[in-house]
């Protein structure tokens, strides 16, 4: 593959371009760009270097002077993006109305970028975006009275917050799509079934929950609970 080192190599200490030749009418911003509007319509596993090529109109191997990896690629996807984060306004002072903020905005870039959920937990997220972000995120920390690593475990655990809840969505809404059926009709049958269950006796402590009310369905309010119990966590002494 042209353009792969034999070695480990980090894209960002990489020339933006190497190889001969003429000074090409793209950069690898353009490169990114195109993958991030690929993945974005079509989900992941559609960018390749042959649609990202086609996306900017230039040969695939072309590509590979750029970007030696589709690894690679994933990780400059992932902190283009993660220069949407609005960190512009100071830290406030109050470090848990600051991760709450971050954990929103989390949300919203997740669901605005369906494949990064699938993408994340393999990236090395360290380029230039995302140390501002984690940068910023510290710098929100700084009232919090707890060692460096605690402070990394609640970035983490917060982001983390964010991807699982929005996989979830994602995922019954992908499982919604491939029904049959409407997603009422499932849960009214689901429903029937767990009640001839629950009627049976042989689960007092289920029958015992379920007669106090079913949770608030609406994901926003269980985000935020989820959110502010985590914190709440890391708040203690």
């Amino acid at each position: 593959m042209a353009g792969r080192a034999a070695v480990p190599e980090v894209i960002w200490t990489r020339p933006e371009r190497t190889g001969r030749g003429p000074r090409p009418a793209y950069t690898r911003s353009d490169i990114v760009a195109a993958a991030v509007r690929i993945a974005d319509a079509d989900g992941i596993d559609a960018v390749s270097m042959r649609r990202v090529a086609a996306e900017i109109g230039c040969g695939t191997m072309s590509l590979y002077n750029y970007v030696p990896r589709k690894e690679d690629l994933y990780e400059l996807m992932v902190d283009a993006v993660s220069a949407e984060y609005d960190l512009d306004a100071p830290p406030s002072g109050d470090w848990r109305a600051d991760m709450f903020g971050i954990a929103r905005q989390a949300r919203v870039i997740l669901r605005r970028h369906p494949w990064l959920t699938h993408v994340m937990s393999t990236v090395y997220a360290f380029g230039p975006n995302a140390l501002r972000f984690l940068e910023h995120c510290l710098s929100c920390l700084e009232p919090l009275d707890a060692p460096g690593g605690t402070k990394m475990e609640l970035i983490a655990m917060v982001n983390g917050t964010a991807m699982i809840s929005v996989a979830n969505e994602l995922a019954i809404a992908e499982r919604s799509r491939s029904l049959p059926w409407t997603e009422e009709q499932e849960q009214a049958v689901r429903g029937a079934y767990m009640a001839s269950r629950v009627a049976s006796g042989a689960y007092p402590r289920l029958a015992a929950l379920l007669a106090e009310g079913p949770p608030p369905p609406d994901a926003d309010e269980a985000f935020e609970r989820t959110v502010g119990r985590l914190l709440d966590g890391f708040a203690q002494p």
